[in-house]
């Protein structure tokens, strides 16, 4: 792992529809590794094709993150917005923003909270706005900020015992890190087949992205990587540090069950622990799965999924990533 890597993808702000400056990070790192050519689509997905011929196998993650998007202001200055992806409410108030405006500035603001002594029954969660210091909508133009500007929450970095990692965006910026590491390290000359990875948009709104990579390409074997929100007793007996998930059935699919079986045994004899787990939500293997793909999602467990905290562990993604270059010399 490349910790100050996966430290510039966590902190770099990319709601659904707006990855642009996830997007060039992330084609910054390849244009780095001088080793591959890289195509962005009509939608903003990342695609680099390496190798020839069958079998075809795909691996991808999103870049985007979950985030506000600012729909309109009022005349005291203040912002409201529209939630983009799952964000639980009771997160809202009292949070510290980065607003980026229509110039890519970033610029501090906050979602207040009514205190304990001004409240009444009527105070609702619909009611909360984002203040960035104006006092009128004259001070929020000399700001920048326009309609369809958005704001992500601000990012603190936090690793715990040595062994884990807590911060917000893990999900997917693990994923996107992971695959530029393998990336790096692709050896051409063991390769077979085709590899295609992939670094998507607009995962959190409905999988657009992997929409629109499905309408493009259709390799054998696909491979989303991406979190798995755990845990409970949806999830079982999955945990965080006890090695990457084979994420088997969420929401809205169920993976390739003997595509999962091949990928346990391959496991074993490499000696990379490996889980199998159940949980909620759902990937960009999806559309893949609709097109007849198989397709088994490839995951970290994270506790606190879509939290300022969201957690996982180093040495599960040291086995992922393990675990993935074994699959790509092996399928």
């Amino acid at each position: 792992m490349d910790i100050d890597r996966l430290t510039e993808l966590i902190i770099t702000p990319g709601i659904p529809g707006r990855e642009e400056m996830v997007r060039e990070l992330i084609t910054e790192y390849i244009n780095d590794s001088a080793k591959y050519e890289y195509t962005v689509d009509d939608l903003g997905n990342i695609i680099v094709r390496i190798g020839g011929g069958e079998p075809v196998v795909g691996f991808a993650a999103h870049m985007d993150e979950i985030g506000l998007l600012i729909t309109g202001s009022n005349k005291n200055g203040t912002l409201n917005f529209k939630k983009l992806g799952g964000i639980p409410d009771e997160i809202l108030p009292g949070r510290h923003l980065d607003v980026v405006n229509s110039q890519g500035d970033l610029l501090d603001g906050v979602i207040g909270i009514v205190p304990p002594h001004l409240r009444t029954d009527n105070n609702r969660q619909n009611d909360l706005c984002i203040d960035v210091g104006a006092n009128n909508e004259k001070e929020l133009a000399e700001l920048g900020i326009e309609v369809l500007d958005y704001a992500v929450f601000k990012k603190h970095i936090s690793v715990l015992n040595n062994k884990y990692i807590a911060a917000r965006s893990l999900d997917d910026r693990f994923g996107c890190s992971l695959l530029l590491d393998v990336l790096d390290n692709i050896s051409t000359e063991k390769l077979k087949g085709t590899l295609i990875l992939a670094w998507t948009v607009q995962e959190e709104i409905g999988l657009v992205g992997g929409q629109a990579l499905s309408n493009r390409y259709l390799p054998e074997l696909f491979f989303p990587v991406d979190s798995f929100a755990c845990c409970s007793k949806m999830t079982g007996s999955v945990e965080v540090g006890k090695g990457p998930v084979l994420r088997m059935a969420d929401s809205r699919s169920v993976a390739s069950y003997n595509t999962g079986k091949d990928l346990l045994d391959l496991a074993r004899a490499k000696n990379i622990p490996l889980q199998i787990g159940v949980t909620g939500g759902g990937t960009d293997g999806i559309p893949f799965m609709q097109k007849g793909v198989k397709t088994v999602p490839l995951s970290l467990a994270i506790k606190y999924l879509h939290s300022q905290v969201e957690y996982m562990s180093f040495e599960d993604y040291d086995n992922l990533y393990k675990l993935i270059m074994e699959m790509i010399y092996s399928l």
